[in-house]
């Protein structure tokens, strides 16, 4: 590509008064091209679609894959061994989950459960896990086969998940965390 020579120049023809603004032009190779307002444009727009949040998943950053796959491990063997010390430092403070039931439940709320007890699980089976990273925030949908309960419940059983890790002040952490309860093949063709 060859660039064209271009020259700011007053127009012969334009009246100059002192007091007064000139009139200024670009002109490429003698004919005129209005500036300003279409490059502004340009800009405005590359600099919104640059924004994370119009970000497509990047599914070449295979160490951030690693990183969150290695945390959900973390998160599991805290959640079997009842760590609350590790959950407490996985969880973001204002972390929002949904358990199965559809019960809304906060960190705190989460660490207190643990803390009393009352939610105890044996074993915990994670496969079919996907990770999308979206920027600084990366998503987790699995497939999770678990034996315990919480309080007098049963609650064994396959689960699909989704978690959401938010990466902050160079930590990833758990943001978001909604679970649904796989029925048996019979129950999802409504015959029981």
């Amino acid at each position: 590509m060859r660039l064209r020579p271009f020259f700011l120049t007053r127009r012969a023809d334009a009246d100059y008064h002192p007091g007064t603004h000139m009139r200024t032009s670009v002109y490429f190779q003698g004919s005129f091209r209005p500036t300003g307002v279409p490059v502004l444009l340009i800009v405005a727009i590359c600099l919104v679609l640059a924004h994370p949040a119009f970000a497509m998943p990047h599914r070449d950053n295979h160490a951030i894959h690693k990183e969150i796959e290695a945390l959900e491990q973390q998160w599991r063997q805290a959640v079997i061994q009842n760590d609350v010390t590790q959950m407490d430092h996985l969880l973001a403070d204002d972390y929002m989950g949904i358990s199965a039931n559809g019960t809304v439940e906060t960190k705190p709320q989460v660490l207190a459960l643990r803390k009393a007890g009352t939610v105890r699980i044996k074993t915990l089976e994670l496969n079919d896990l996907k990770v999308r990273i979206y920027g600084d925030t990366a998503v987790v949908t699995s497939k999770a086969d678990l034996e315990g309960t919480n309080g007098q419940s049963d609650i064994s059983g396959n689960y699909r998940y989704t978690r959401v890790y938010n990466k902050r002040y160079g930590q990833w952490k758990i943001v978001s965390f909604e679970a649904s309860r796989i029925h048996d093949a019979d129950a999802r063709n409504g015959r029981h």
